[in-house]
């Protein structure tokens, strides 16, 4: 076939023509022969014994399958996230109905605060409505990609982990430096203030996963091997790392040929003590007491790898928490551990592969992302039984042969698990390249009543408890650094950036902005960007929308209002006419002939 042919695909009314220009024999097989690869093959397959964890296939540009939205996003409220709204669990209601009623002047608010008796602390009066709006403004260039980019507890860091085992963190609190660059910085770009960067343990691929002690002194990390890493923040401090071994003690360890170490972990965090390490990985999970210098849980909880972990509450870290690639979220409590290995209860719901949970904190609700391109949310009191588990725990519901490192999922031939006990779903990102995080907006602030992700597609949703979708920022669309991020926002200068991917976000705890990590291209290095609330003074043409959008809802109105009198006044005469409908009984129908 000659280099700019079409293909024309019959089907009546439904023909559409692909362009081949430009595309190999060998793309061209695999597009007809309906695999859902249409890139370079020579990629190992992820969870291999011989491969090297990577998550990043080598993309053949030349040709892109789209990526399926099989399932569309809910666009009215779902009654159970009304009813998760109005529970309490999620901030306080009395502003969500006000919010309903579009009762939303935030000045008045202000202006009126000395007049209630209502504690100054209580910022989610004013701000549980500020969602940032703005696809952002780069604060910061990296030359490798990241894969863990977090706000502290407390907003007062940012820090990040790439694949070249690096580790920055930034200060939040510093006013910006001089110089982006710095020769003790290789490769990093920054307005932000770095406050230490770290040259972390080499393992294999990556870094997959950071975490911040709470007191923000500390940091663990992980890169595909059985040991865990912890390491002080401040400059200051020792710069020794401090192993955190997960491996049976030697005697006791099996070795795999060629590789003198039998697992690696992928997933950990702190407990809300700092006194504790949960960590999983292959088919496992951890907990670590860094008290008493000893591992002190392991579990044996999937049967494939556990993409990611957490403590369920911030109070007892009695409640573990993990998600696998074997599609199900299990629950543990560790005070029944001793008598059987068996989970608390499993959240089944997801066809695919988990790539992360996140826990809302209160020992009761969850969130996780899905290679199903779904992110669910759970109630732990309404989790399965191991009994029930049990039963459904060999079938397979998810598509066959799916790789989500290719961005092309087959469509599915099941919506959800038919055991799903999730409460909502939500849906309209993409799940694709690597592992997508999501995470609750912070409860100060917002009272938890959204939810964000990353996408594959360079967008970061935002959702409502209630399933739709508040905001989208494009992350193609996001301005160079040159640019103030508080300023008005302007469209974009030049073309859009392709092959974008988001893969972790935060929103501060204190103010309405958001952090993103957005994977450039398939080559490497990652653009961090700030996405701010704005309100319409400065957001392009928001003003004139906003005007116009109030004049045609008043031109609406008057109509509706117009049209809903002539009607009436039609009844009127239909009835003083005799026009009654058939059948129907009226007094003035006695004595006619």
């Amino acid at each position: 076939m000659q280099p700019g042919a079409s293909l024309r695909a019959s089907g009546g009314a439904d023909r559409r023509t692909l362009s081949l220009s430009g595309i190999s024999l060998q793309t061209l097989s695999r597009i007809l022969s309906n695999t859902p690869r249409a890139f370079d093959a020579s990629v190992d397959e992820e969870g291999d014994d011989d491969d090297d964890g990577s998550d990043e296939p080598s993309y053949d540009t030349s040709f892109h399958r789209p990526m399926y939205c099989w399932f569309s996003p809910h666009t009215e409220p779902q009654n159970e996230g009304v009813e998760l709204l109005l529970s309490g669990d999620f901030g306080r209601v009395g502003l969500k109905i006000n919010a309903e009623r579009k009762n939303l002047n935030i000045t008045r608010s202000l202006l009126s605060r000395p007049h209630r008796s209502m504690p100054a602390s209580c910022q989610e009066q004013y701000s549980n409505n500020l969602v940032p709006n703005t696809n952002g403004t780069s604060v910061a260039t990296y030359e490798s990609n990241i894969y863990t980019a977090q706000f502290s507890a407390d907003s007062s860091f940012y820090y990040t982990c790439a694949q070249d085992f690096k580790l920055h963190i930034f200060d939040m609190t510093a006013p910006p430096p001089q110089a982006s660059s710095s020769p003790l910085h290789p490769g990093l770009k920054s307005s932000m203030a770095v406050k230490n960067s770290i040259q972390g343990h080499p393992g294999r691929w990556t870094v997959t996963d950071a975490n911040l002690s709470p007191d923000n002194e500390r940091m663990i990390y992980s890169s595909i091997t059985p040991t865990v890493y912890m390491t002080y923040t401040s400059p200051g401090e020792s710069s020794a790392q401090i192993p955190i071994p997960f491996a049976d003690p030697p005697s006791r360890r099996r070795y795999n040929f060629g590789n003198g170490e039998s697992f690696g972990i992928w997933s950990c965090r702190f407990s809300a003590d700092g006194n504790e390490v949960i960590a999983g990985g292959s088919e496992k999970i951890f907990v670590y007491d860094l008290l008493a210098n000893r591992r002190t849980v392991k579990i044996s909880a999937h049967t494939d790898d556990v993409n990611s972990c957490c403590w369920a509450d911030t109070n007892s870290g009695n409640v573990l928490v993990s998600g696998s690639d074997d599609t199900f979220i299990k629950i543990w409590d560790r005070r029944s551990l001793g008598t059987s290995q068996k989970p608390s209860g499993v959240l089944i719901g997801h066809t695919e592969g988990i790539t992360y949970v996140s826990a809302k904190g209160d020992g009761r609700y969850v969130i996780s992302n899905g290679k199903d391109q779904a992110l669910r949310l759970w109630d732990l009191r309404k989790m399965r039984s191991s009994q029930e588990f049990e039963a459904v725990e060999g079938k397979s519901y998810g598509s066959v042969n799916f790789d989500y490192r290719y961005p092309y999922y087959p469509k599915p031939k099941f919506k959800a698990h038919p055991q799903d006990c999730s409460v909502m779903t939500y849906r309209g990102h993409h799940v694709f390249r690597t592992l997508i995080r999501c995470h609750f907006s912070p409860g100060d602030t917002t009272g938890g009543q959204y939810i964000y992700s990353g996408s594959s597609d360079g967008k970061i949703h935002i959702w409502s408890l209630d399933g739709r979708i508040i905001q989208v920022l494009d992350r193609s669309k996001t301005l160079p650094r040159s640019f103030d991020p508080s300023e008005p926002e302007f469209d974009p200068i030049g073309g859009a950036r392709s092959n974008n991917c988001v893969r972790d976000v935060s929103w501060h705890s204190q103010e309405p902005f958001i952090l993103s990590a957005g994977w450039e291209d398939a080559s490497g290095g990652t653009v961090i960007a700030r996405h701010e609330w704005k309100g319409l003074m400065k957001m392009p043409g928001a003003l004139e929308d906003w005007v116009e959008k109030n004049q045609q809802e008043a031109i609406d109105s008057l109509n509706n209002r117009r049209r809903s009198g002539r009607l009436q006044d039609l009844a009127h005469r239909r009835a003083r006419a005799g026009q009654y409908v058939p059948s129907a009984f009226s007094s003035s129908d006695d004595g006619e002939d």
